[in-house]
């Protein structure tokens, strides 16, 4: 490698000679830069490189292969993406329809990818679902390169294959609500705090306040759990004066504030009446729905407008049954290393990286996961894939810092013990699913204690003898500590998942409403009620009016899907919204967004959602509605429910879509479809 850059300095001596040009900047041959992408830093051993670049490459074979078997996934989302693909107003805000009756109930920002795609390529599953795949394959990469800065390849390795095979991980980036591009961008932020805390440049602390921004897009309050970490850390080991490093934290606080806010308040200051009704809310407020029903409503349970998904404050809740098998398989592992990782660095200066890693991690996960814990209000399984880099980044450098200190009885003793600890536990998670891979529990637990024999083992033996065996004990506990998990990941990306409710791994008895049930859903196309298969999306089989095709509570009668999953209509109901859709705004009007969303999937036209999510948003009022169909602007009514709102006068919020409904079935005629009740709006239909 010498010789090859003598030689090639003295070629590029040679050329300047030769040359008028005043420009001396060395180029790099191309030969040399490809084996510096391969080789990796001069400090990297020879394995590390290949090892990331094998990492990236399984973890885009896991995330993409069979990424359709979703079809649509969520509906309700893939409705809005389709929406943005046709029209850069419903792009901009992230509304439900092309026509921009109402906005789904998030910030847009992971729509905006999606709607891109489709754009792109052309709406489809694998258009809607590519964006989140590619966003974990970074995520992945970008988690390994922060944790390699701190605590080496060895441990960025791990934590980055951890991260991959953390099932809940899985599930939700070959999924397309928004939790993708939230981690993605809180994990960016966390490299640019590291980046911050090595040489106190201001740029790094502005990129992390606007990598949080940009996480709120996707996902509003969540997104600042973390930010309590990083400006802990960054406080306590910013390598500038207190001075400063105060004042770098209030720009980076604005860069946040800038990156996130600029859409809000733009949203604010639109007139209401030129732009779509804002989802989620009661009083068409972005902030309504920014700190009530998406913000402290998740933490009270008093939201206004929800149907009904209210928790419990638990300490068990991260570990219960139906959130365990998602994300908990390393949770002691992460919070053993992060005390012991505190311990071993409590004495080294202020600014020490590892520290201020374990610092930023350990905040993360305890602030976002004692949040959780405490809700009251909705939550779902899949939230939890917000602790997975935390809970990855912390194994990682803990295991590298117990490593170095093998020597130590108490450092190998702790090492030793949580290997067992992780095998133990991973069986108890395996045996709530008591016939899935029934022999794996017991292996796991055998394997975990050979390998903290084997951890053992190299602590004590000569050095020369460690070179077979350390290697081996290495490999040995990474195997067991993923085990579990990988084994339920390997089930979650080989089965489609549909419906707002998605939940990784098999089936866990006392798993509630996030257990397997919901990978097709809870289920009844006109008003069944039954529990539903597995076939989300685009490929259902159609039978009658409406298939039942993405999971979700539907307890009404109609063509609807219900609360939490759409339909795939029948041709002919197809050919019946089409007919003439060019002279109508939207091509009909249902109760709840993803029974709507079924429907303009299917026709590419805008439906509108009465009601919006759960169909209690008073959007549109009964007077709206009226003006709108006395005027020709919505084309058909489908009869349908979301079964807990919108036709329930005890759930709470705007009960407009009672209303409607009750006026459109007394003044209108209805006729069938296949099954499915629906009514001619035009207004020469009027009874």
């Amino acid at each position: 490698m010498t010789a090859t850059l003598e030689k090639s300095g003295s070629e590029h001596a040679a050329a300047d000679e030769a040359s008028p040009a005043t420009d001396t900047t060395p180029v790099i041959p191309q030969k040399l830069l490809v084996q510096r992408v391969w080789r990796g830093g001069a400090d990297d051993p020879g394995w590390a490189r290949p090892a990331l670049f094998g990492l990236l490459a399984a973890t885009a074979a896991l995330y993409l292969v069979n990424l359709t078997s979703s079809g649509w996934a969520n509906a309700f989302y893939s409705a809005a993406a389709q929406a943005g693909s046709v029209s850069w107003k419903a792009f901009f805000f992230g509304s439900s329809d092309a026509a921009n009756a109402i906005t789904v109930d998030k910030t847009p920002g992971s729509l905006w990818f999606m709607a891109l795609s489709v754009r792109i390529f052309g709406l489809s599953s694998f258009a809607i679902l590519l964006p989140q795949a590619l966003m974990g394959v970074a995520s992945v990469g970008l988690l390994y390169g922060t944790v390699r800065r701190v605590a080496g390849p060895a441990a960025g390795v791990l934590a980055g294959a951890a991260l991959a095979l953390t099932p809940v991980a899985a599930l939700m980036f070959r999924f397309n609500n928004p939790d993708a591009l939230m981690v993605l961008g809180l994990v960016a932020a966390a490299w640019a705090i590291i980046r911050a805390i090595e040489d106190g440049k201001t740029r790094w602390l502005l990129w992390c306040g606007a990598f949080v921004g940009i996480a709120f897009l996707a996902k509003m309050m969540q997104a600042f759990l973390v930010v309590p970490g990083f400006g802990l850390a960054y406080l306590i080991a910013g390598p500038p004066k207190i001075g400063k490093r105060l004042w770098q934290l209030l720009a980076a606080l604005g860069s946040m504030i800038v990156a996130g806010g600029w859409w809000v308040a733009v949203a604010m200051l639109w007139p209401a009446a030129e732009r779509p009704f804002i989802g989620g809310s009661q009083t068409n407020s972005v902030l309504d729905l920014l700190f009530g029903y998406n913000g402290f409503g998740r933490l009270t349970g008093d939201e206004v407008g929800s149907v009904g998904w209210s928790d419990q404050s638990s300490a068990t809740k991260l570990i219960s049954s139906e959130m365990g098998g998602q994300i908990a398989w390393l949770l002691p592992a992460a919070l053993i290393a992060l005390v012991a990782g505190l311990v071993l660095t409590a004495r080294r200066k202020r600014t020490d990286p590892v520290r201020a890693s374990l610092i930023i991690w350990g905040a993360w996960l305890v602030v976002t996961g004692v949040t959780f814990s405490a809700m009251q209000g909705i939550i779902h399984p899949y939230y939890t894939v917000a602790l997975a880099p935390a809970i990855a980044a912390l194994v990682g450098i803990g295991a590298q810092q117990l490593w170095t200190h093998r020597r130590h009885p108490a450092a190998l003793g702790t090492l030793a013990g949580t290997i067992v600890l992780s095998g133990i536990w991973a069986e108890v998670l395996l045996a709530r699913t008591s016939t899935f891979l029934p022999w794996l529990g017991l292996t796991v637990v055998i394997g975990s204690l050979v390998a903290a024999a084997l951890v053992v083992a190299v602590a004590v033996l000569p050095g020369n003898r460690t070179r077979i065996v350390g290697p081996i004990a290495a490999v040995l506990t990474a195997a067991v500590l993923l085990a579990g998990p990988a084994a339920y990941t390997i089930d979650t990306v080989s089965t489609g998942h549909g419906g707002a409710l998605p939940s990784a791994g098999p089936a866990v008895a006392g798993g509630g409403v996030g257990g397997r049930g919901l990978r097709g859903g809870f289920v009844g196309g006109n008003g069944g009620g039954n529990f539903g298969g597995q076939t989300p999306g685009p490929p259902a089989t159609t039978t009658t009016g409406t298939t039942a095709a993405a999971g979700g509570f539907n307890r009404g009668g109609g063509g609807g899907g219900g609360l939490l999953g759409a339909t795939t209509p029948s041709a002919t109901m197809v050919a019946t919204l089409s007919a003439n859709s060019g002279n109508h705004t939207w091509a009909a009007a249902i109760i709840g967004s993803n029974n709507a969303a079924g429907y303009q999937l299917a026709t590419g036209l805008p439906v509108m959602a009465v009601g919006g999510f759960n169909g209690t948003d008073p959007a549109p009022t009964l007077a709206q509605f009226q003006a709108l169909a006395k005027s020709g602007k919505i084309h058909y009514f489908i009869s349908g429910s979301v079964g807990f709102g919108g036709n329930s006068s005890s759930t709470s919020g705007s009960q407009d879509a009672t209303l409607i409904s009750e006026w459109v079935t007394a003044n209108y005629t209805a006729t069938t479809v296949d099954s499915v009740t629906i009514y001619d709006l035009t207004p020469s239909s009027i009874s």
